[in-house]
């Protein structure tokens, strides 16, 4: 080979491992914490998200982005130009997959219940808090979510990975103004088509569609190899999943099969609430539509957060309060001072939603995780994703489980599982450092140290910080 040959492949090689490499802007840099093209983890105490046994003094290592070894510290042999981080009295974990996330926050005006787009604050604090992967189980702005991925993909932002849902498929009968309506099932499929061909990866339902809506939807959905998911209630559990939804949200909170005169075609919120409040937690016909449900491999999605009651519980879910706004703080406040004690009923139907959850799980039902940061307000990006851990952890789950359940469960229902959800040899290195013992203590999930994805290390306690006061605004 000449010399000239070899310096052309020379400058070819570099020119390839520069365009490889992945460049960040000056919005993101501030918040690298590990950028090393191979790092050791030592020493730690390792949850995998597959729902194996706790390990303990563990090392994992990965090279550019990927995971390359993981076994008993000792028995692993780490590379002389391995960056190493001692995580001894630490746990990992992989990060978090979460379905049910939103990049908009409720800002009710003159009694109408509104949303505003969070496009800055939301995706950095569902990094922040440990979130590596998302899907936005529906959209306001759906353009700005795909121009939102496509910067994080280039450096530009901060954010987790992106598994976007369309715009709210709907009829009239939502007053929330960012909420379109579609007037025919044919104007329902068209919708799908529109967005799909447009990089949105799933289509969401919403209250008062029609059964032949649903059909429509799912139809030219699957026609593309794309998924539905659903926040019903004018169509059934059991109509949806024979329909061929292949997700319900919100856990059995939604659930209007139990309504014993419901008309088809027609939401009767206050109905199902009282009949969801009047079943017992053993009744044989909830057994029987999660049998149902089973049989049709349709997932559930919980999102306790949302619903958790306000006695002697925080104000902001994970304890986000400092990122609100403050005019938005003192609203939340005020509110949840004047809400203490007066919430019982919720609290038992909170209670009984966890059981149902449980029960569906033990089942073999597939159950996901989200937190649908809408509601009252108190339910926020990033924080209130670190709340569910704990709050599965009081609906009766093991660490394990819930773990698995915010991880690999949901990488499996967006087809990543190959990818991401679980810490294995050969995925890529979507890795939470939390600085304590998850074990010990759940609560330790708020310690969030580091979090890797694709390799590379984000400063968490400093973006949270970064985005004090801001949530609300931005």
């Amino acid at each position: 080979m000449s010399f000239k040959t070899s310096v052309l492949v020379l400058l070819l090689f570099l020119s390839t491992q520069i365009l490889n490499a992945q460049e960040f802007s000056r919005a993101v840099r501030p918040y690298l914490a590990v950028q090393e093209d191979i790092v050791a983890l030592t020493h730690a105490k390792t949850i995998d998200g597959t729902g194996a046994d706790i390990k303990t003094n563990q090392t994992l290592i990965f090279q550019n982005g990927i995971i390359t070894a993981m076994g008993n510290t000792g028995d692993v042999t780490i590379p002389a130009s391995a960056k190493v981080i001692d995580c001894t009295g630490k746990t990992i974990m992989p990060g978090m997959v979460m379905l049910h996330e939103h990049i908009f926050y409720p800002k009710p005006f003159d009694g109408i219940f509104s949303v505003s787009q969070m496009t800055f604050t939301f995706p950095r604090l569902y990094l922040a808090g440990g979130v590596t992967t998302i899907r936005t189980a529906g959209s306001i702005e759906p353009q700005t979510d795909l121009n939102i991925r496509k910067w994080i993909e280039q450096g530009r932002m901060l954010g987790p990975k992106m598994d976007l849902t369309s715009p709210f498929i709907e009829r009239e009968g939502t007053s929330v103004p960012e909420v379109g309506v579609i007037k025919s099932s044919d104007e329902a499929a068209e919708m799908v088509n529109f967005w799909a061909d447009r990089g949105i990866n799933s289509f969401k339902v919403y209250q008062n569609i029609t059964k032949e809506d649903l059909k429509s939807v799912v139809n030219a959905a699957h026609a593309k190899g794309k998924k539905v998911t659903g926040h019903i209630c004018s169509v059934t559990y059991r109509e949806a999943a024979e329909i061929g939804i292949d997700n319900l949200e919100h856990g059995f909170f939604q659930s209007s099969d139990f309504v014993g005169d419901k008309v088809d075609d027609f939401c009767p919120a206050f109905k199902r609430g009282q009949a969801l409040r009047a079943l017992p937690v053993d009744a044989p016909e909830m057994k029987e539509l999660m049998e149902f449900l089973i049989e049709k491999d349709v997932a559930v999605t919980s999102t306790l957060t949302v619903f958790e009651p306000y006695t002697d519980r925080e104000v902001v879910l994970g304890g986000g309060l400092e990122a609100m706004s403050p005019e938005i703080r003192e609203s939340l406040v005020t509110s949840h001072k004047r809400q203490q004690g007066r919430d019982s009923t919720s609290i038992v139907d909170f209670k009984k939603q966890m059981a149902w959850e449980r029960m569906f799980y033990e089942m073999g039902g597939k159950l996901l995780a989200g937190t649908d940061p809408t509601g009252a307000g108190r339910t926020i990006a990033g924080y209130a994703n670190q709340r569910m851990i704990e709050l599965f952890i009081e609906a009766g789950f093991s660490l394990t489980e819930a773990i698995k359940i915010s991880t690999l469960d949901g990488a499996k229902f967006l087809e990543r599982s190959d990818k991401v959800g679980s810490l294995e040899v050969g995925k890529q290195a979507d890795i939470l450092i939390i600085n304590g013992d998850l074990e010990a203590d759940v609560s330790n999930i708020r310690k969030m140290e580091i979090v890797f994805k694709d390799g590379v290390g984000f400063n968490s306690p400093a973006i949270f910080k970064s985005m004090n006061g801001k949530v609300g605004m931005y």
